[in-house]
């Protein structure tokens, strides 16, 4: 192994190691709460060089919520790499959603940050645009199934596919947020179990953009 290459490895065993000691004090306190020197003590690394590596916590908290959609895109991979009727597959796609919450409930909260303008300020250019290139790259994945799903005339072709993985994406995080944090007092209060109001809500949202074809499939599901 050459110099270069060398350093190039112990750069990078570094980098995990500051993502790792982040993703710690993140999942502890939240972004809000926590702080470079915190991070870097749980590093063991002297402040100066975690900003060698990133220029905020916000970038900070940028790369650990990344692992969290690398492990949603492969689940979603793996259900696309199943090749199975492209009805069957979405609702796997909802119910993987689903499972990648109740299995990775802090990187699913972390995921929150785009709801907070003021903390995009704190974020370089080169952060915010490898994380929209990889945010693509899962719109991508759910619209190709989509627009297969129209060529098969199983989905309705007068729509857009991504205002369809917009609106199912979008229902599915805010009823998540609400099971996050409201479950009990919604069951207590109103006897209504999340759960079933979302996996209902999934159904009726994707038989609403179905045609008489797909819908004789989604019963068949």
């Amino acid at each position: 192994m050459g110099i270069t290459e060398r350093k190039e490895r112990e750069k990078e065993s570094r980098k995990e190691s500051i993502i790792d000691a982040a993703q710690k004090v993140f999942f502890e306190k939240g972004l809000n709460l926590s702080t470079m020197d915190e991070i870097a003590e749980t590093a063991e690394l002297a402040k100066g060089t975690l900003y060698l590596y990133y220029h905020s916590k916000e970038d900070l908290y940028l790369d650990v919520m990344m692992r969290g959609l690398k492990i949603l895109r492969t689940m979603f991979k793996t259900v696309i790499d199943h090749k199975l009727p492209v009805v069957q597959t979405l609702v796997m796609l909802a119910d993987t959603y689903t499972a990648f919450y109740e299995t990775n409930k802090n990187y699913f909260r972390m995921m929150h940050f785009f709801n907070t303008p003021q903390f995009h300020k704190q974020v370089s250019e080169e952060m915010m645009q490898s994380c929209d290139r990889f945010n693509q790259s899962l719109w991508t994945m759910i619209t190709e199934i989509i627009e297969r799903g129209m060529t098969e005339k199983k989905l309705r072709a007068d729509l857009n596919p991504l205002e369809i993985a917009i609106i199912m994406w979008s229902n599915a995080s805010t009823l998540l947020m609400r099971i996050d944090n409201q479950h009990e007092m919604f069951m207590k209060k109103m006897n209504i179990d999340l759960n079933n109001t979302l996996r209902m809500s999934n159904m009726l949202l994707l038989e609403s953009v179905m045609t008489e074809h797909g819908k004789q499939e989604l019963r068949t599901v």
